[in-house]
């Protein structure tokens, strides 16, 4: 996992970080999880859904509220993090260090041109806070 610093952040306040293996690693920004409060359930999507930029995929539950999680790029669900499912609250103690699920991108030329719709962590700062 790379450095929040490297991050992709989307409006919905999914981050997303592309690994060496073009694997796109997706969570939830500090700032979701503390509007959320204690995360107590998540509803992922399904290994090998299709999914789309922007597309509620999965849902997180707290004591406060259910928010839906938005794909930050377009691809198939190659995986996803079983400590997360055992233990949602891991998702408030590290929000950019705990992954939900992993998507693999369609093509190189569609991440590319999905990433640059997102914002980078001072971009995402200034507007919604990270």
């Amino acid at each position: 996992m790379n450095s929040r610093d490297t991050f992709k952040f989307a409006q919905t306040h999914e981050w997303a970080d592309v690994e060496s293996d073009g694997l796109v690693w997706v969570g939830i920004s500090n700032h979701a999880q503390e509007a959320l409060g204690d995360v107590m359930f998540f509803q992922a999507p399904a290994m090998g859904q299709q999914v789309k930029q922007g597309e509620a995929i999965a849902v997180i539950e707290s004591v406060k509220a259910a928010s839906d999680i938005h794909a930050p790029v377009s691809g198939e669900i190659v995986a996803l993090n079983e400590v997360v499912d055992s233990s949602p609250e891991i998702v408030n103690e590290k929000p950019y260090g705990v992954w939900l699920f992993k998507i693999k991108p369609i093509s190189e030329d569609s991440l590319a041109s999905e990433l640059d719709q997102l914002m980078d962590i001072n971009q995402y700062s200034t507007t919604a806070g990270a």
